[in-house]
Order: C-alpha cells, then structure tokens, then sequence
C-alpha cells in the first residue's frame, strides 16, 4: 500500500467523484480510477460503487470505515514530513551533548537560551570523562561535546566556546592571599601540590609553562585529600584545579582565580559542515557569559577545630580528565 493510494482514496471520497477528484488532484482521471482498483484488490474489498455514470461514485461501507483511517495515516505522513523538516533546519529534533558537572552552570544557561530559540529541539547531556566523550563524538554517539584544554584532536572538529580561569588553593593566612586574583609567578616559590602528568597532562603542561621556575610541594593525591591536607600542613603550600561546581567551604584556606592561564573550552564535533542544531547549539553556548567569581570572606586564621562545609563538587576523576 502506498501513501499515493491513500490520497487518492481520501480525494475521490470527499469529491464523490472521478472528474473533481483528479481536477483536484492534478492528475489523468484515468490515472485515479487505476490507483483506486489497485488499492481495492491489495485491500481485497470494494471501496465504491460506482453509479451512472460511472464517474460518479458513493463509499461502500467498508469505505466509510476506512476513510477515517486513511485520513489519519495521510495526516501521520505529514507530521513524518514536518518533523523532518524541522530536523535538517535545526528548529527540532535532539542533540546528544557530552559534557561534565564541571561545565553545569554554563550548559545550563545555555540551554535555557536555547529553549527559547528553539523550543522544538532537546539537547540530552550525556556525562562521560572526556576521552569517552571524544570517542563518542568520532563514533557518532554523541552530536557534539564540551572538551577543556584539548587544541588538536584525530578526527574531531574542535570550536572555541569559552575561556575560564584556573582556580589557585592556599592557606588562608598566606601573605599571597589577600589579592583577590593571583598570578602564576607571585606563587612560583611557594610549593606546589600539582597532579601528576600522567593523571591530567594537559593541566600539567598548561601550569608548568604559566610557571617555569615552580617549586614542586608535596604529592596531589585527589582534589579533597589535597585541600584538606594543605589547610592543615604546618608548611605552607598551593595546589590548583578548575573550577567545578560549589568551592569548599573552609575558613583555613584562600581559594582565589589565577589571572592566567586562561583555559580553553571547545565543542568537540565531526569535521564537516555544522548541522543546523549544532550551529544552534554552539552560538547559545558562546554567548553565555562567565558567571562572577566572588571570593571567600576574608576571616581571621583560628585555630583548633575548623570550619568546614561540602567538599568540592568536582569528582577527582573528573579534576584530573576536564
């Protein structure tokens, strides 16, 4: 059975008639009474009966049955053509977006200005550490999908987002802490607490570089263990991370943003022309803008029992993979 044949039935039904049928139809009357035989034998029953003369024609009761039918199927059809058409415009449809809790309160935003631009198109967050989300993206799994630091990747098209800033950790009571923004050389003799290279090479390498003459500190386990082990060291260190969801809140230590380096954050895609719902989604994400960074009160060092609230939000999984 054909949607062709359906349309004609629906025509010759509502004209009660060969001749108006295919005026309205733009076809050879002889054209529309061959569709209707064809369909009344794959049906195997008689949709018509034909009068005097023979252009004019009634429903049969199993014609009158079906018409509701067909007329559902014809409209079902059209819905199957509108969405589609929706869909290669990028007005519809759903994009499987990779991304991270560290990148929530952006993708966030960005989704509510996309939701009024768009209303018809779902964006589905798929959170996975960001080898996975490259692989997805180059498997086609994922439509697109938010990457920090990466500047080459095989097989991925790579679009630049946003920058944001490192964030720096040191004692609360430091000389260095009072500035509410920090610079890479004012730390260069403090010891660092820096993650390994194996465990996050490109944040490695983005802060040896910022500073070249550091001064290795004790070792980075995760990101709690090592706040919390730096506020309560008797010697004075620093450690850095990006920025992911709540800071900590502990009055022992000074959690300020680094004037530079400045971290890239891409949309990873497939190389090619952009799909209208990526082009869509990647202009809500570039015009969101980065949310304020208000530094922690500054409170006097106490000692004894301290302060604390919830550890960062960060997994270290996701500190050590963006």
């Amino acid at each position: 059975m054909e949607l062709r044949q359906l349309e004609y039935f629906v025509a010759v039904a509502e004209e009660l008639g060969l001749g108006r049928a295919a005026e309205r139809l733009e076809a050879p009357e002889g054209e529309v009474g061959h569709r209707i035989d064809g369909l009344e034998r794959e049906l195997g029953l008689r949709l018509f009966e034909r009068g005097a003369p023979p252009r004019h024609v009634r429903l049969t009761a199993a014609g009158e049955r079906l018409l509701p039918e067909a007329r559902a199927a014809l409209a079902a059809a059209e819905r199957v053509r509108q969405t589609a058409a929706g869909i290669a415009t990028g007005t519809e449809g759903l994009l499987r977006l990779g991304t991270s809790r560290a990148f929530a309160d952006r993708v966030y935003r960005a989704l509510g200005t996309l939701a009024e631009r768009r209303p018809r198109l779902r964006v589905r967050l798929e959170r996975a550490p960001q080898e996975a989300r490259l692989a997805a993206v180059r498997s086609g799994t994922f439509d697109a999908a938010l990457v920090r630091t990466v500047r080459r990747a095989e097989g991925i098209a790579l679009y630049s987002v946003w920058t944001e800033p490192l964030l720096a950790a040191l004692p609360a009571g430091h000389p260095l802490a009072a500035p509410d923004v920090l610079h890479p050389a004012q730390l260069a003799r403090l010891p660092l607490r820096l993650a390994p290279r194996e465990t996050n090479p490109a944040l490695h390498d983005l802060v040896t570089s910022a500073v070249p003459d550091w001064t290795p500190g004790p070792p980075f386990t995760t990101l709690p263990a090592t706040l919390d082990d730096l506020a309560a060291a008797a010697e004075p260190s620093w450690t850095v991370f990006h920025p992911a969801g709540p800071l900590p809140r502990d009055r022992r230590l000074a959690i300020r943003p680094l004037g530079a380096p400045r971290v890239p954050v891409s949309l990873a895609v497939r190389p090619g022309r952009l799909a209208p719902a990526v082009r869509a989604l990647l202009e809500a994400l570039t015009a969101t803008a980065e949310p304020p960074y208000t530094p922690h009160p500054r409170t006097p060092h106490r000692t004894g029992p301290a302060a604390t609230g919830p550890a960062p939000a960060a997994h270290p999984a996701e500190t050590a993979s963006g």
